[in-house]
């Protein structure tokens, strides 16, 4: 179990390419991961015969998101990574943790909400999706989150891309969110660390 336990936090730090020496990410919490991963293999091996896929102990696709190198990775059933340049929350509006998609939505609509309209009381009441002048750009993959969104952006904002500048929200290209909205399905899972 022990060797299994090791296996596995190497595994999954070459999988995030997390360095087991930097601080990014605290030690404790690779170790919980990769328990969690040998936790759930070890369950699955006791429930073969219900058609669980031991092999495969974490949800078929998913998407893990490294605020800290603002990268999102989505991660396939076959262990095939697509990584893609973002941009994170900035400084007072970060969270962590897991979360799953709960809506996707072509050319959405954007109403500001409260905590972008004290800092910008100039913004409209309703931006209409497909303006060139809406931050949620050509696709918005809703979070169970409190308004929170995986989305597109402007040509004026696609700059921030690489930093910490949202209110909330990961922000993407356009031509990168697309991409991500044709793979992903409402359900999957999100996790989001620094």
């Amino acid at each position: 179990m022990v060797k299994t336990l090791i296996t596995t936090i190497i595994t999954l730090a070459r999988v995030l390419k997390i360095s087991l020496t930097s601080h990014r990410i605290k030690l404790p919490t690779l170790v919980a991961l990769s328990v969690l991963c040998v936790a759930t293999a070890s369950h699955a091996e006791t429930e073969a015969d219900t058609g669980f896929d031991f092999f495969n102990p974490m949800p078929s696709t998913r998407i893990v998101i490294n605020a800290g190198k603002r990268e999102l990775l989505l991660i396939s059933d076959d262990g095939s990574v697509i990584r893609y340049p973002i941009a994170v929350p900035k400084r007072g509006k970060e969270w962590y943790g897991e979360t799953s998609i709960s809506g996707k939505y072509v050319d959405p609509d954007w109403t500001p909400p409260t905590s972008v309209r004290i800092d910008h009381p100039e913004l409209p009441d309703l931006i209409p999706g497909g303006s060139p002048r809406n931050p949620m750009g050509a696709r918005a993959i809703t979070l169970d989150q409190y308004q929170v969104a995986i989305h597109g952006t402007t040509a004026k904002m696609r700059q921030s891309i690489g930093t910490a500048a949202s209110y909330g929200c990961i922000r993407m290209r356009n031509e990168d969110v697309i991409d991500l909205f044709e793979r992903v399905d409402v359900g999957t899972p999100v996790y989001m660390y620094n």
